[in-house]
């Protein structure tokens, strides 16, 4: 089981590694990651493998939403993402 992560906002110092850090407490693997800066905007996406995690969906989503140093984070299970974008 996969899900998306997706973080916007003012580029900062730390970003990726408060991302990954609370990833890695969870026990999900980062299995690709993109990110870039515009202008001063950061944006990152980010599959994560969650078959392993030692805590729900919802508890890493309300942990990074908690820990957001202003960006905008969205997590979303890959069912959910892939029903949204049929076509």
């Amino acid at each position: 089981m996969r899900a998306v992560i997706s973080v916007v906002g003012k580029d900062r110092v730390g970003i990726l590694a408060m991302v990954s850090g609370i990833c890695a407490k969870a026990n999900a693997n980062i299995l690709e990651v993109t990110q870039s800066v515009l202008q001063e905007f950061f944006v990152m996406i980010m599959v994560i493998d969650i078959s392993n995690m030692n805590r729900s969906l919802s508890d890493l989503r309300r942990e990074l939403e908690e820990n957001s140093m202003g960006m905008k984070i969205h997590v979303m299970h890959e069912d959910i993402f892939h029903s949204m974008h049929r076509v």
